[in-house]
């Protein structure tokens, strides 16, 4: 890899003392697409928040975060206020929260240019018209002077987008950006995102528990569970075999496309809440692998393959 945009290394985050994301080590590259995946509650988008300094002040965070080689965990806020929303940008899973509904959305997005470029006044109202023509907003002079609830999720979501890009970030963080819209408006979404990349030249992480949305956006996937990276892989390789049992179960859980009907395969059980984890692998009590050797102790990710790596006592070998 060239030397990384961004780099987590043993971030940790905890809650009352219960530890809900483990020592995570990640690095990503200039332009790169990473998607992280797993299901709810396996620590995606707490990982990415306490990244950025979004997490409420009784959350423990530990380890560190380089954005260009430079600290930025606990980093001084004024610090902090420039690489948010200048820097790394994100977006929220739910457009109808993020955005503010009693102000109009021309004025949301120009707040974004006043702070991370000093535009203002008929500027800032020319380049957030800019920006809607870019993500595709149609009539966008008039969607300036409109409130959040007179569009509609999909349009509320480019908005979204458009906010993100104001302050021409070098990475895009994007939380679950399609979860609520229709699979027409989810294809519109991704494609924007994919063009947005290729002509801005952003990072992106794409947290999602949606394999084929991250099948057709990303270079790289991260699988996480119950708060740890499990397996990390060039996504070709991955899409081809995934090799960690939690992973073979996600893609095994996708219904087919072609071929005759036949039940989902669903994963039993459910991910183990952070005060109660099993002894040993976490995924141990759903594994069909499992076996005894697998509750001694937590497995360590170790390479397989050149950039693949796993975490799985039986699956490494």
């Amino acid at each position: 890899m060239t030397t990384p945009l961004l780099q987590l290394s043993g971030l940790s985050v905890a809650f009352g003392g219960a530890t809900v994301v483990h020592g995570i080590n990640l690095a990503l590259a200039p332009g790169e697409a990473l998607g992280m995946v797993g299901e709810s509650g396996c620590g995606k988008s707490v990982t990415w928040l306490a990244a950025l300094g979004l997490l409420p002040s009784k959350a423990r965070v530990d380890g560190s975060v380089k954005l260009g080689g430079t600290e930025i965990l606990h980093a001084a806020p004024a610090m902090l206020d420039h690489v948010r929303g200048g820097r790394v940008a994100m977006i929220f899973q739910d457009p109808a929260t993020a955005l503010n509904p009693v102000h109009r959305l021309g004025r949301q997005v120009q707040e974004a240019l006043r702070l991370h470029r000093g535009l203002d006044g008929a500027a800032a109202r020319a380049e957030a018209k800019r920006l809607f023509d870019l993500v595709g907003i149609p009539d966008a002079a008039r969607r300036l002077d409109a409130f959040p609830h007179e569009l509609s999720g999909g349009q509320n979501q480019r908005v979204m987008i458009a906010m993100a890009l104001a302050g021409q970030p070098e990475l895009l963080v994007a939380d679950e950006p399609t979860t609520a819209l229709d699979v027409t408006i989810q294809a519109q979404i991704l494609d924007l995102l994919q063009m947005l990349r290729r002509e801005l030249g952003m990072a992106l992480v794409l947290i999602s528990h949606d394999l084929g949305v991250v099948a057709e956006v990303c270079d790289r996937v991260a699988v996480m569970y119950a708060g740890r990276l499990v397996e990390e892989a060039p996504a070709a390789r991955f899409f081809a075999g995934p090799r960690h049992p939690y992973a073979q179960g996600l893609m095994a859980a996708l219904p087919p496309l072609d071929g005759p009907r036949a039940p989902l395969r669903a994963i039993p059980g459910g991910v183990p809440e952070p005060g109660a984890m099993p002894p040993g692998c976490a995924f141990a009590p759903r594994c069909p692998q499992c076996d005894i050797a697998c509750e001694s102790g937590v497995p360590m990710l170790r390479p397989v393959a050149a950039q693949h790596n796993i975490r799985c006592i039986r699956s490494a070998a």
